[in-house]
């Protein structure tokens, strides 16, 4: 995208949650990511359309936190409200090329959830979800089914979240 052009980036999609005041479904359009231990600021002009900069933090890792301790560990010693896995690098590389980035996310697992196993293997290399890898998980631990449909659910709040954000900047266009 830089190459091509680009004159500003947006990490847009689903987040973990950090902070346990954050609902499934909850916006975040945050002020900053904390990477590798460097904060990078967004650009209020770049998330304009989705709406105003709030006062989050958002941890961009390069792992999941897969237990409502890890996230209570990561809360406590970064401050930030939210992770995710690729939010980070779009802030190294918009800094590196000396654009503007934001970030719009919805919170899919909040802080007081272990994510279920199934959920942990769900994702293929280009983040599609493998269904025979759910499937397998769900028949070697059937008892994280309940789990697993309230993560279901709880990603549905969020992607029609990023939704309504999405018809709002079309709104303002």
């Amino acid at each position: 995208m830089v190459d091509g052009g680009a004159t500003g980036l947006l990490s847009f999609g689903l987040c973990g949650g950090l902070d346990p005041a954050l609902p499934p479904g909850a916006l975040l359009i945050p002020a900053a990511v904390l990477a590798d231990a460097v904060r990078y600021p967004a650009s209020p002009t770049v998330a304009a359309p989705f709406g105003s900069i709030g006062p989050h933090l958002l941890l961009g890792e390069t792992r999941i936190a897969a237990t409502a301790s890890d996230k209570r560990r990561l809360h406590a010693t970064t401050g930030a409200a939210a992770i995710d896995l690729e939010t980070g690098a779009v802030a190294r590389v918009a800094t590196a090329a000396g654009l503007p980035f934001a970030v719009v996310r919805a919170i899919c697992d909040t802080a007081g959830e272990d994510l279920p196993p199934a959920a942990l293997v769900a994702l293929n290399g280009v983040g599609g979800i493998g269904v025979l890898r759910v499937l397998a998980s769900l028949a070697a631990h059937p008892t994280q089914l309940p789990a697993l449909l309230m993560l279901g659910r709880h990603a549905a709040a969020a992607r029609r979240a990023l939704r309504r954000a999405v018809a709002r900047a079309a709104d303002v266009r």
